[in-house]
Order: structure tokens, then C-alpha cells, then sequence
């Protein structure tokens, strides 16, 4: 049955068939901005914002902006603009939060939002113009540093001394409490995320060294008794996420144990940091896992606690995403009703996601990876046609996940095979080859290896023969 044609709720427009926001592209871009815009004077006279300005609380003033903002803006948007979680902005806002008093904190926050200097209890000292030469120059510098991480031949101990600016620290050594903790194991979880995703877990004994930085560096801070509260929960989110990415890379090595353990680390330090969406991330991950290595109920129990925990974090991205982990286990059970109804929460969520309102790590989510969790659950449901769609579409993924586009394209070949289209499904398996040689994962290999099975019923022909010695040339098993 046809859809009635949709139209973009602000403006009218028709939408095309395949979008899945509710607005069309235009709109969207002013809708959403990676900047708070500045708001008229009749904003800040809002009762909720005066009270919270006149009790002095920051946190207080995040929550009345949120509500005074038309359309309201999440808890995860917001942190966006301050450079704050959701978790984060969640506890500010408490009733019984204590007020922020961090003056650095309250000068960048009160100019991310545009605050009318007339309204402060404290002095700005800078423009917001002097704040954009200030933050460009901290980019400018973070990049040579993660230029320097890529191209030194050296330890992780070396290089987190590079970073730090002291000598390194040792694991039974005491540290001395700094602000910039948190801030410093994000940048090296972001370098270590970007050499991930487009190297794989294999690039330069690229586990070993994540795993020297936590023990060296990582754990004397999170031992380290002497922090506020708020500043072990930010250190805390920041460790989980570097956890997730070692658990990641351990497993792209093969490595599952190393792995599992990572990601229990990960869920831990989630919970201890009150991170929502992070610890429905690091549920999302377990299931994710158990799907690859066919642990059905794994699968579908994991995704369930990540749905729950993501209706929490109020962020659709990971709600969208754990609905998406559900329909495959479901599949891999063959449970097609139960598939198909979380398919479809898993859509109605993704219409209400748009680009970029989520935290930094979950940048990775988009329409291109949503279709590829759509394809993968087609697949295993006997839908290979249906699958065929969703697997083209993940192919429009962004730049620096070379090893996402190498698993997808390797899905789409598999695809291709299971329609007895032969020829296009070789084109695309010699293709997915070809990004192996820059790609050190296990599991790209044990994606290639699936593609070979699923040729086999046409190992005589001449195509398959071929990618077969292709395939052996890197390594990759395939049938007698």
C-alpha cells in the first residue's frame, strides 16, 4: 500500500518518499544549530529564567531556557552548546543541585547562550569573538596533536607525556587533581576513535596501546580521591567512553574476552557517572556483539535494557538504535512479529532525530548507519531484497569510518549472493578485498569469509573463482 505524500511540518514543502524527518531539508538546517542562537529581550523576562537568574544557579537557568525555548530544547541539545553531556545537564539542573561556581565555566556558558551581560552575577572578560580565536586555536592545536599521535613511532606512555606536558605517571603513583582530567582522556579517546575506524582494530598494535594508556594513565585519576563529585562523574563518563572504544578495538582483533571485560567497565563507569545515554550506549554495544557472534538471547536481552535506559536519556538516536539491536535479535530468533513491531518503533524514532543534537560520541549515528542495522536484520529474516535497499543506503556513510564501509560493503555482496546475482555480488565482494588491505579487523575478515559461503553454491563459476583467490591472497578463509 502507497504512503499518502508527507509534507514538512514548518514550511509545507512535499518531502521525499525515502526522508525521515518530519521537515525538509532547509528547515532542518535552521532548526538545528551546533550554536545556541541569540534570543530577544522578551526571552529573558520569562518568570522561570528570572528566578533562576535571581537564585544564582546556572543549572536552574539551563532548565528554564530549555522550557522558555519555542520549540523546547533537550537536555542533550543544550549540552551541545555549553560543552556539557546530557548527564551532565541533567544534574545541573536539580532541585537540590548545588550552584555551579566555576567561574571559567560560567563565562563560556552564559556566552554559548547569548546571556545579556546585565543579567550576570559575575563579569564576562572576554567577547564571544575573543572566545572563537581562543577556541580556534585550541583546535588548531588539538589537531597537531592528534597529527603527532598518527605519525610518532612511539609508546603510549611517551605520548600521553606529550600530551600532558609532564612526565608520565605511574600506575601506583598519586595524581595531583586537574579540571582539564576529563578534557585530556577525551581528546586521546577521539584520537584513538578516529585511528579505529578507519585502520581497525589491527593498525599498529592499536589495543596494546589503549590498554597501556588506561593502566598508566587513566586509572590513577579515576583512583584519585581528592575530586568533587561532579568532577569524578565527568572523569568517570570520559574513562567509559575510552572503554567502549578499547572493548571495540579488542573485539576487531579478535580478542572477545578483552572485549566483553572493556565493556563491563564501560556499563560501570556509565552507571557511576548517572550517564543515561551512555550506559544505553555501552547496552547498545553488548547487544550489537551478541548479534555478531549469533548469541540470540544475548542480543535481544542487552537491547531491551539499552531501550529502557534510552527512554530515559530522552535522546531518540539511541532509542532509534536500540529498537534497530532488538529487530535483529528478534530476526536471528526468527520472532518476525516481534522483528517487524520494533522495526517500526525503531523508524517512528529515527523521524524524530535530527543531525547533530546528540553528544560528540555518538556522531557515528546516521541515516547511512541505521540503514545498514535495517539491512543486517532483512538479511537474517529471509528479506534479502528489503535488505538489498537499506545495505545500498549505508553506503553513503561519512568520510573516516573506512572499516564501516568495508563491513557494508561486504553486506551488500552477501546480499547480492543470497539473490543468486552473482556477478554483482563478486564486484562488490572484490571491492570490500580491496579495503581490507588498508583495514586490520578480524571482523572484516569474518565478514568477507561469510560472503565466500555464501558463494559457494556457485564456486564453479569462473567470478567466484576469482574472488576466492583474492580473498586467499589476504587471508581469508573460503570453502573446499
Amino acid at each position: 500500500m502507497r504512503r499518502a505524500a508527507r509534507t514538512c511540518e514548518a514550511c509545507g514543502a512535499r518531502l521525499a518518499r525515502d526522508r525521515v524527518s518530519n521537515h525538509c531539508g532547509i528547515c532542518t538546517r535552521r532548526l538545528v544549530s551546533h550554536e545556541a542562537q541569540p534570543q530577544p529581550a522578551a526571552f529573558w523576562e520569562a518568570d522561570s529564567i528570572r528566578t533562576a537568574l535571581k537564585a544564582r544557579h546556572f543549572g536552574w537557568l539551563f532548565a528554564a531556557y530549555r522550557q522558555v525555548r519555542n520549540p523546547h530544547v533537550s537536555q542533550a541539545a543544550l549540552g551541545m552548546w555549553v560543552g556539557l553531556t546530557q548527564g551532565q545537564v541533567s544534574r545541573l539542573e536539580a532541585d537540590d543541585a548545588r550552584r555551579p561556581s566555576d567561574l571559567d565555566k560560567l563565562e563560556r556558558w552564559a556566552l554559548a547562550l547569548h546571556v545579556p551581560r546585565s543579567l550576570l552575577w559575575f563579569s564576562v572578560s572576554h567577547t564571544p569573538e575573543e572566545s572563537a580565536e581562543s577556541a580556534a586555536a585550541v583546535s588548531l592545536d588539538d589537531v597537531q596533536r592528534r597529527q603527532f599521535f598518527k605519525t610518532a613511532s612511539v609508546g603510549v606512555t611517551a605520548i600521553g607525556a606529550s600530551l600532558l606536558g609532564s612526565p608520565p605517571v605511574a600506575a601506583s603513583g598519586s595524581v595531583k587533581p586537574r579540571s582539564t582530567d576529563a578534557e585530556i582522556v577525551r581528546h586521546m579517546t577521539e584520537t584513538f576513535r578516529q585511528l579505529d575506524n578507519r585502520f581497525g582494530g589491527g593498525h599498529s598494535r592499536g589495543t596494546t596501546t589503549i590498554t597501556s594508556y588506561l593502566t598508566s594513565s587513566v586509572t590513577p585519576m579515576l583512583n584519585d580521591t581528592s575530586r568533587t563529585t561532579a568532577a569524578r562523574a565527568e572523569l568517570s563518563a570520559a574513562a567509559a567512553e575510552l572503554h567502549q572504544v578499547a572493548g571495540w578495538s579488542a573485539y576487531d582483533v579478535g580478542n572477545a574476552a578483552d572485549g566483553q571485560r572493556h565493556l563491563r567497565e564501560a556499563l560501570k563507569l556509565s552507571q557511576d557517572a548517572g550517564d543515561d545515554a551512555l550506559e544505553a550506549e555501552m547496552l547498545a554495544a553488548m547487544s550489537h556483539h551478541a548479534a555478531f557472534t549469533r548469541s540470540r538471547d544475548v542480543a535481544v536481552d542487552m537491547a531491551l535494557a539499552s531501550r529502557q535506559t534510552a527512554r530515559r536519556s530522552g535522546l531518540v538516536a539511541l532509542q532509534a538504535e536500540a529498537a534497530v539491536l532488538e529487530a535483529h535479535g528478534q530476526a536471528l530468533k526468527g520472532n518476525t512479529g516481534a522483528c517487524f513491531a520494533a522495526l517500526g518503533q525503531a523508524e517512528r524514532a529515527f523521524e524524530r532525530f535530527v543531525p547533530g543534537s546528540g553528544p560528540a560520541w555518538l556522531s557515528y549515528f546516521d541515516n547511512a548507519y541505521l540503514s545498514a542495522k535495517f539491512a543486517h536484520t532483512f538479511r537474517d529474516l529471509g528479506h534479502p531484497a528489503d535488505a538489498e535497499q537499506f545495505a545500498r543506503r549505508s553506503l553513503g556513510m561519512s568520510e573516516g569510518y573506512e572499516r564501516g564501509r568495508l563491513f557494508n560493503t561486504a553486506l551488500l555482496s552477501s546480499i547480492l549472493a543470497d539473490q543468486g546475482r552473482v556477478d554483482e555480488a563478486c564486484a562488490e565482494a572484490e571491492k570490500a578485498v580491496q579495503m581490507s588491505k588498508t583495514v586490520r579487523s578480524i571482523r572484516g575478515g569474518a565478514y568477507l569469509a561469510d560472503v565466500g559461503l555464501r558463494l559457494a553454491p556457485y564456486r564453479a563459476d569462473h567470478r567466484v573463482r576469482s574472488v576466492y583467490v583474492q580473498m586467499k591472497a589476504v587471508g581469508v578463509p573460503t570453502p573446499a
